[in-house]
């Protein structure tokens, strides 16, 4: 049979690093049935007997997060044989609190301290033996980042998984181990899993409703039991809860103080904090590093790797080869256009961004490796909590920047709803992999790279993170959204070299992720697109003929009049041809040289381009059907202006933005704030639970992306070039809102003042 090993420990505590390296590529990676919590499974490598699972970081067994809840059905209902409990040696007492509550279970338990090199870089010794002692099962010194003493934990684990803990192990006073057994006496005979005994007696003893509902105990037991816990609270003159919690940190403490010697030093990452989460130095440090960052990736570096995918191995190389080889084996032309400038070209748009998406992913998981992302959670939430927002807010966004979808789902950490429904609502803001591709675009073929392009790419990615915490502003102005924010605790961990293996795969991982969309989802797209530009319903074609000096019509060898197309000749009396005139054409048929006439995607473009005018961007109908197929895939955004341009991405700020610079930011800013991609919508609409919160939330996103959009480049026009018009007007409209509804008291809300106006003009009628 087989052996299950449950990997339990706090976040950040090198759980993971140690699965990964326990199991290689023997994972399963999915969710756990009714939530989108990450479940992960694995056999050892060197035993495929031994099935590990990585659980949730979890601070403790309490059924406040859907991370606690997997957690804790996992090791009541599933009975693993053993649990490795990883614990970071840098903070026992908070880790070893949750040891206290895995001893409940009576499952045989192995703890593995981690980050024991940093531990006496610290200057504290630990007594692994005493502690294993006191403890009452193995623990054993390991580095998971630096695989020492992985298998020596492993195969402890396998080995004590052949017994059950039957020490019922005593942690609290005598008072509570006295009330827990008289408990345990009233449910014996109601439930019959005897080794639950102890976890489900204090679970009771805490007032666990779960736990209540879950045994369906008489009135009459339920009144013995409330007795037994009334009276110690009144002889502790405190809860059932806070009791428990003191009397567990009071046994960790006792444990660590007896084993700790020596005095703590202060470690490096202490002295880089110091600097890094300054209060005034911590966000433009960030914002320098993001800079720094998206150089790298999109203005210098990422930029000549890109130009290179785009206009040597697409442009040059693959493009005109494929067009030469399919015109050598006499494939029809509409067809050759439709391979070479349709697919190829509208995927290669796309994947030409590969190198900077790769440089972009690769850069960004040095910095959560590293330990620094854990920072700017912390930092945010500072600035999150003083506009009503949580710091549990800034991870889904964190997520979000590699992909919308997993960033929606990760709000469900969230306990309050208010503060959920605020960050599904602004978690599309922040700037994903799908949509860096426009933001690489507007800055490198519009603005021309370099350190502007870098500029607006950092700009880019705090004009959502603003749009975030405006959105916050304004939200919590109103009812539905109003409320205290939740609290936010996260483990700061230890700054450390980032672990090669670790970074390699979750760029990859995220890349591949990006070039898969590219071959499925953009290649349909771009080749609908061509077809769409290519097709018309009706259409006249112009006759050219060639004309000799003396005035005669030139002919082939065949005696065959030279033309690009098909004219309707005019004979005269004698037979020979006087002249010509234009052919209509009707029907759906490929436009060919010399018709003059509008594609489908032409006639629909130029409908939607209407409501782009006041953006500046409305000029070009190409620019606005690429906005509109971005529901599809933000990725589209550039496939579409790569398959629609004559010249590909290199001249279509020319063709579709007239080289203005405004246009392309307004382009770029609308693009990045609107509804997202229809998978995020379905993300949205799963977590919502709610067709009308759904539609609300997609109405909001594109309003404020809209208003942005206006404001930016109306504005924009009056400032650089003097132009005023009647939507400058609306602009400064938009903008006065906008700064009103930020400022204004939030005990006042235009929701609220309208039904009062209402309800005022109802009272007047009757």
């Amino acid at each position: 049979m087989s052996i299950k090993i449950a990997l339990v420990g706090n976040p950040n505590s090198g759980k993971t690093t140690l699965f990964n390296a326990l199991t290689g590529s023997n994972q399963y990676v999915g969710n756990w049935p009714g939530v989108t919590v990450e479940k992960k499974e694995g056999r050892i490598k060197w035993n495929k007997e031994v099935i590990l699972t990585d659980l949730p970081g979890i601070y403790s067994l309490s059924p406040y997060t859907p991370e606690e809840i997997v957690a804790r059905n996992y090791l009541v209902e599933e009975h693993p044989s053993a649990i490795i409990n990883i614990v970071d040696g840098t903070n026992l007492e908070r880790n070893l609190y949750l040891t206290t509550q895995l001893f409940d279970f009576g499952i045989p338990m192995v703890i593995a301290i981690n980050f024991m090199d940093i531990v006496e870089k610290r200057g504290i010794k630990l007594d692994l033996s005493k502690l294993s002692k006191s403890l009452g099962c193995p623990v054993i010194e390991i580095s998971a980042l630096k695989s020492k003493g992985i298998k020596e934990v492993a195969l402890e684990a396998i080995s004590v998984s052949s017994l059950r803990d039957e020490r019922k192990k005593r942690i609290f006073s005598s008072a509570v181990e006295g009330a827990l057994e008289k408990i345990g006496e009233v449910v014996a005979s109601s439930y019959i899993e005897e080794n639950e005994l102890r976890w489900l007696s204090v679970k009771l003893f805490e007032r666990d409703d779960e736990i209540m509902a879950h045994i369906n105990l008489s009135d009459d037991k339920k009144a013995k039991i409330e007795e037994i816990i009334s009276s110690l609270e009144k002889s502790y003159d405190d809860d059932s809860v806070e009791i428990i919690t003191s009397e567990r940190y009071d046994y960790v403490t006792k444990i660590v103080d007896k084993r700790t010697r020596g005095k703590e030093k202060m470690s490096v990452s202490d002295k880089i904090d110091k600097i890094v989460t300054n209060r005034f130095l911590a966000i433009p440090l960030f914002a320098l590093i993001m800079f720094a960052v998206y150089y790298i990736a999109i203005g210098s570096l990422g930029a000549f790797l890109t130009d290179f995918m785009n206009d040597t191995l697409f442009g040059e190389w693959i493009i005109p080869s494929v067009t030469a080889l399919l015109e050598k084996l006499e494939v029809a032309p509409w067809l050759v256009g439709l391979i070479a400038d349709g697919a190829i070209g509208g995927v290669g748009a796309v994947l030409g961004f590969v190198p900077q998406m790769l440089i972009l992913f690769l850069l960004l998981s040095i910095l959560e490796d590293c330990g620094y992302m854990s920072r700017i959670a912390f930092i945010m939430d500072r600035v999150f909590r003083r506009f009503g927002l949580s710091g549990k807010s800034f991870i889904p966004m964190l997520i979000a920047s590699g992909c919308g979808v997993p960033g929606i789902m990760a709000s469900r950490t969230i306990e309050q709803q208010n503060d959920r429904k605020i960050t599904i609502m602004t978690t599309g803001f922040i700037p994903c992999s799908a949509k860096m591709p426009i933001v690489s675009f507007v800055a490198g073929y519009i603005l021309g790279g370099g350190w502007r392009g870098a500029l607006v790419s950092t700009g880019a990615y705090f004009i959502g993170i603003a749009a975030v915490v405006c959105s916050g502003i304004i939200l919590k102005k109103f009812k539905a959204f109003a409320g205290h924010p939740s609290p936010f605790v996260m483990e700061l961990p230890e700054y450390h070299l980032p672990a090669a293996k670790n970074v390699f795969k979750s760029t990859f991982d995220r890349g591949w992720g990006f070039i898969k969309r590219a071959g499925t989802v953009i290649l349909i797209a771009s080749v609908l697109i061509w077809i769409g530009q290519n097709v018309s319903l009706e259409s006249t074609s112009e006759a050219e003929l060639s004309v000799n000096e003396d005035g005669s019509f030139v002919t082939d060898g065949e005696g065959n009049y030279v033309s690009g197309v098909h004219a309707h000749l005019i004979y005269g009396e004698d037979g020979s041809v006087v002249g010509y005139e234009k052919t209509e054409h009707k029907g759906l048929h490929f436009i060919e040289n010399g018709c003059t006439s509008k594609s489908v995607l032409q006639v629909v473009g130029e409908c939607v381009a209407l409501a782009f005018k006041p953006l500046g961007f409305g000029d070009s109908w190409e620019a606005s059907v690429a906005t509109i197929l971005g529901l599809v895939a933000k990725e589209e955004v550039v496939g579409a202006i790569g398959t629609m341009s004559d010249g590909g991405l290199e001249t279509s700020s020319e063709e579709f933005f007239d080289g203005s610079f405004l246009k392309g930011i307004s382009f770029m800013i609308f693009n990045l704030l609107c509804a997202p991609c229809f998978a995020a919508i379905g993300a949205i609409k799963n977590e919502m639970n709610n067709r009308k919160w759904t539609w609300a939330t997609l109405g909001y996103m594109t309003g404020l992306a809209y208003a942005a959009s206006l404001v930016t480049y109306q504005i924009g026009i009056l400032f650089r070039w003097g132009s005023f018009s009647f939507w400058t007007v609306v602009a400064f409209v938009v903008l006065a809102v906008f700064l009103y509804l930020l400022f204004k008291p939030a005990k006042f809300s235009i929701i609220d003042t309208c039904k009062r106006i209402f309800r005022k003009k109802e009272k007047a009628n009757k």
